[in-house]
């Protein structure tokens, strides 16, 4: 199964040379927010408008060393949360994706 990250590429570029990638929401919510295939175009309206492009990481869940749970969030709707860091092997592909 696949979950989608979603994140500007001025954060990512600041993980370049690390084998794990953390967003600032693990430090202020202590998860990772992480969406669903058919939750990336929302997610992206909704918190990304302002950006001219974002990156959608590719995170193949079998291959993740942090816990992921599936929770309520946006209307009660679940998505995936990643409690830890992203390993970078679990990163299957990187889309850049015009806003």
């Amino acid at each position: 199964m696949f979950i989608y990250h979603i994140v500007t590429t001025e954060v990512w570029e600041r993980f370049a040379a690390s084998e794990h990638y953390f967003s600032p929401s693990l430090d202020t919510e202590g998860f990772i927010h992480c969406s669903y295939a058919e939750q990336v175009d929302g997610v992206i309206e909704r918190y990304y408008g302002q950006e001219n492009s974002v990156l959608i990481l590719t995170i193949d869940c079998s291959l993740l060393s942090s816990r992921l749970v599936s929770e309520p969030s946006t209307a009660g709707e679940l998505y995936p949360h990643i409690y830890g860091m992203i390993n970078k092997s679990a990163i299957v592909s990187i889309e850049v994706r015009n806003v």
